[in-house]
């Protein structure tokens, strides 16, 4: 009996298809199982099929059969050239695992490689089973569901309404203070390190690790007497389920479902993006003090957090909070930094368009500090481990410790005096640059040598592949 290898994605969050199996040209020893990404639904507004995310399992058999201690398996990607940010697979490695509930024992398979348009790489099977490939380990609605059962004996767990496809927005509430604090994540489902953030944000909030317990936890203390805080943790669970990048069940990006900005588009609406809908309806009824919408990024290898620059209530106290933030952020994780991140818009004019943006419609619609936090796919350079990259136990850190910002931030929030004249100099807001190989030294020059990324804002599509996609 010959080694059988068999793939699919019908699991939550699955995303491949299957192209071809071949015994690989230059050793026939290696087996290639060539594969494509599914695309999302066509998104309307951007005239565009997104795609980038894949998640698929692997069945191998016939090891002990031939008495074959080990088989090795190129996989390729054979589409990879026509994803939404072609540019991020440079530096990307791979995640795998054997256990879907048990995401931490995941790895990165450091033989990823992109060229010729495809992202390859080699994996040597030792045993028959199931083995796991994924850009960024899943976080299953099973898990969600947990996530939620946990919290119900913590907080009042509520739902703001339902997905396009019945699935509950659910939301948590807790605390008493004066001031609201929005937390939402994973408005694009791919970004799975979304809503491990949450999970880990919520266990220490609620204490669920100590069975509701807080008390030894000042910080937590604290921001509970400060703040009442109203946390979505998946704002796409249609989309999280499917496999996609960054749509909802029909296809709506809903990061881009925040206002109206185009002519017979109406945003949010129940026919396309009921969990904005429901969410920012939700946002009117108890205000804003402050927002933070929590995301993946495919480029650049970083935490980092992208505001509200140059909308029409910007000025030196919105500039002022997020500089503090950032800074404070930054004292309580060092995986969090100031300097490298989207570049800020290049004008007001150019804000207007992209007022549909949580970040933005938020800020300027409660005059609050709002902000959206983006963490790696890759490894992250500030606190790099090659062997696990940026991973959810990592994501669940940074979630727990965004409590310590918050607190630091609180009195500045709603603060009626020129409280930016009289600042510390390491909370200025510092302007964000996506240059971060700017240290890079060739090897016949002293001299930096400054490789830029192609810019683009809000984490959109640059226009080249945006077009390229639509003709697809």
């Amino acid at each position: 009996m010959p080694v059988t290898i068999s793939i699919s994605d019908t699991f939550d969050g699955g995303n491949i298809k299957f192209v071809e199996q071949r015994v690989n040209p230059d050793d026939a020893s290696v087996i290639d199982v060539i594969a494509h990404i599914k695309p999302d639904v066509y998104t309307e507004l951007e005239e565009m099929a997104h795609m980038q995310y894949f998640a698929f399992r692997v069945t191998l058999g016939g090891l002990l059969s031939l008495e074959q201690e080990e088989q090795k398996v190129n996989y390729i990607l054979a589409n990879a050239q026509d994803v939404s940010y072609p540019e991020a697979w440079s530096g990307t490695t791979v995640f795998y695992g054997s256990d879907l509930d048990d995401v931490d024992g995941w790895k990165r398979n450091l033989t990823t490689h992109y060229g010729d348009g495809k992202l390859s790489w080699q994996q040597t099977h030792t045993r028959n089973g199931s083995l796991y490939f994924s850009y960024f380990p899943p976080f299953s609605y099973a898990r969600h569901l947990k996530l939620i059962s946990q919290c119900t004996p913590h907080a009042q767990v509520g739902t703001l309404g339902q997905s396009l496809e019945g699935r509950e927005m659910e939301f948590i509430t807790i605390g008493s203070g004066s001031l609201t604090c929005w937390i939402i994540h994973r408005q694009h489902p791919g970004e799975t390190m979304a809503e491990h953030y949450a999970e880990g944000l919520l266990h220490r909030l609620l204490g669920i690790p100590t069975n509701g317990d807080t008390t030894g936890d000042k910080v937590v203390q604290e921001a509970l007497q400060k703040f009442t805080f109203y946390i979505v943790p998946c704002m796409c669970p249609d989309g999280s389920v499917k496999g996609h990048l960054r749509t909802n069940a029909c296809g709506a990006n809903l990061n881009r479902e925040w206002a109206t900005v185009k002519p017979g588009y109406t945003a949010p609406s129940l026919e396309r993006s009921p969990e904005v809908y429901h969410v920012l309806h939700k946002m009117d009824e108890t205000g804003v003090d402050v927002c933070i919408d929590v995301h993946g990024d495919e480029e650049l290898p970083f935490n980092f957090i992208s505001g509200a620059e140059l909308i029409p209530a910007w000025g030196p106290r919105l500039q002022a909070l997020h500089g503090a933030f950032v800074a404070a952020y930054g004292r309580s994780n060092n995986s969090m930094q100031a300097a490298i991140g989207y570049p800020p818009p290049e004008s007001a004019e150019m804000v207007l368009r992209y007022m549909n943006v949580a970040t933005n419609q938020i800020s300027q619609r409660f005059n609050c500090l709002a902000v959206t936090l983006e963490m790696p796919f890759k490894d992250c350079l500030t606190t790099s481990d090659p062997d696990v990259g940026w991973n959810p136990a990592q994501s669940r850190k940074l979630g727990a410790t965004v409590l310590e910002a918050l607190v630091q931030v609180h009195p500045l929030l709603r603060d009626e005096s020129e409280f930016w004249k009289t600042l510390p100099a390491e909370d200025a807001y510092v302007t964000t640059t996506d240059d971060y190989e700017s240290q890079m030294t060739s090897a016949d020059k002293d001299e930096p040598q400054f490789k830029m990324l192609k810019k683009r804002f809000y984490s959109d599509v640059h226009e080249i592949h945006k077009q390229s996609a639509a003709n697809n």
